[in-house]
């Protein structure tokens, strides 16, 4: 009985002597060693991500979404009608709605038709027509590619914002971003494959935006997108206690890494490896992340060129210039979420506002994009789950009018990224409210961008409960060959 005592006794000296009794010295000793070594390994490290991927040459090496939550009117902003002025104040014809559905909102009121609250202009040698809350656009029109025939079957903001991000209108499936991550992984291993910057209001919005947005569905949780807080620490829980030394914490970090390892190969659970991966992730970003949100460092051009907005931290233009920046490192997928763009009345006043919030520093990212030779292999997006109908909500004539959603027509724009320049793909009919020419549907979005990624999205799939899921899902969805370069 004795012999088990003494050899547990000798187990405990020797952890104590490595761990609590020598742990300290051994790991203030080797931490410049491991420091350069991750160091090295981190700038070396080839992108982490499937070993079949991608399936072909990309056009393009990393993504930024720029997600106008809510539902933007392309009626004002992008598709000029000039003939509803003669329709102003009557009834949309039943042959142009054909019994489409109606939100509650306006499914009981007469459908008078409201004509654009704004005036529109030709801008470059592309002659796109942008409306005119948005003159920075004009600026780089001739870098835009306008798809005018986008369109959903989901008339609702959760379920459509849910598809056009996640490709079903149910919560549970990987977001794009995340499915990039995936199967790509990113450059950069001192940061995360996919982050999401969420723009700070100055006044409260009334649309919630839900983590399932950027989540990873049934895909390992590693591979969701990471929330950079517009506050004073943009990751929670990422500093140290106060009075623990950084080799303190490397010692422990690679303590509990040797356990997670122990259990990986006994259960082999993929949240366990995904643990061991965030306890790292979470190591590096210690430095990666108040480097990369220090601004200090960026020229005054910079903050012209995007406005003054991008000196206030968590606008939108402030995480435009930080999109910039994550691509500059090598992150893959970086989306930004402007909300409040749901404008069912004061249409002329709240419209204008989050045009004004956003046209300056769209833009300049584009801009910003070109002159720093990024643009080629950065694919820009622009948009939201939806469009705005041609009926007035409220009083067509009144400034407190405003519009329902519509899911049946809207626009999407495109820039860089192996999409074609200065183009305006798609058309709809004389009301905006029916899809006349080429339309592309929120799948048929979703294949194109994977597929200028080098992903073949019929062939990009996981297993999850017996079944092969892809982002596109089953039904038929086209790459959207007329506007690749």
């Amino acid at each position: 009985m004795n012999e088990p005592l003494e050899h547990s006794a000798l187990e405990v000296s020797r952890r104590y002597f490595l761990g609590q009794g020598a742990g300290v010295g051994l790991g203030a000793m080797a931490l410049g060693l491991l420091e350069a070594t991750r160091s090295q390994a981190a700038e070396k490290a080839p992108a982490i991500g499937l070993p079949d991927l991608p399936h072909k040459p990309p056009k393009a090496k990393n993504v930024i979404f720029l997600t106008q939550s809510g539902g933007p009117s392309q009626i004002e902003l992008f598709d000029y009608k000039p003939n509803l002025m003669k329709w102003a104040g009557k009834e949309l014809p039943e042959s142009v709605r054909g019994g489409q559905r109606l939100t509650t909102m306006t499914a009981n009121q007469k459908q008078l038709i409201m004509p654009s609250r704004t005036k529109f202009k030709r801008y470059g040698e592309s002659g796109a027509t942008l409306g005119e809350w948005l003159p920075y656009h004009g600026e780089v029109a001739d870098e835009l590619c306008f798809i005018k025939s986008m369109n959903t079957d989901q008339i609702n903001h959760a379920p459509a914002m849910t598809k056009f991000l996640t490709g079903h209108q149910l919560p549970g499936r990987p977001s794009i971003g995340a499915w990039s991550s995936y199967g790509l992984g990113s450059e950069n291993r001192n940061l995360p494959d996919y982050l999401v910057l969420i723009s700070k209001m100055k006044r409260p919005s009334d649309q919630p935006l839900y983590d399932h947005y950027w989540g990873s569905g049934f895909l390992p949780s590693r591979y969701q997108g990471v929330k950079l807080r517009n506050a004073k620490e943009p990751v929670l829980y990422l500093r140290d206690p106060d009075g623990m030394p950084r080799p303190i914490r490397r010692g422990m970090l690679d303590g509990i890494a040797e356990l997670n390892q122990m259990r990986l190969e006994q259960t082999g659970d993929p949240e366990i490896e995904t643990r061991i991966r965030q306890y790292e992730m979470a190591w590096r970003m210690q430095s990666s992340i108040p480097e990369l949100n220090d601004l200090n460092d960026e020229p005054e051009s910079t903050f012209e060129l995007y406005g003054p907005d991008s000196r206030r931290p968590g606008s939108y233009a402030a995480n435009c210039v930080l999109a910039r920046r994550l691509i500059e490192r090598g992150v893959r997928f970086v989306q930004l979420f402007h909300p409040d763009w749901d404008h069912h009345s004061r249409l002329g006043s709240w419209c204008v506002a989050r045009c004004r919030d956003t046209d300056q520093a769209s833009a300049a990212l584009v801009k910003d994009l070109k002159q720093r030779g990024l643009l080629d292999e950065t694919l820009v997006i622009w948009g939201g789950e939806f469009g705005r109908g041609v009926a007035g909500q409220g009083k067509w004539d009144s400034p407190e009018g405003g519009r329902d959603h519509h899911p049946r027509c809207f626009t999407t724009w495109l820039a860089g990224g192996g999409v074609k320049p200065g183009m305006t793909y798609g058309m709809t009919d004389e009301f905006s409210y029916n899809v006349a020419e080429d339309p592309v549907h929120v799948r048929d979005l979703h294949a194109t961008v994977l597929h200028l990624l080098g992903i073949d999205h019929e062939r990009f799939t996981y297993r999850h409960q017996g079944l092969d899921f892809k982002l596109t899902g089953v039904e038929p969805s086209r790459i959207v060959e007329e506007i690749l370069v």
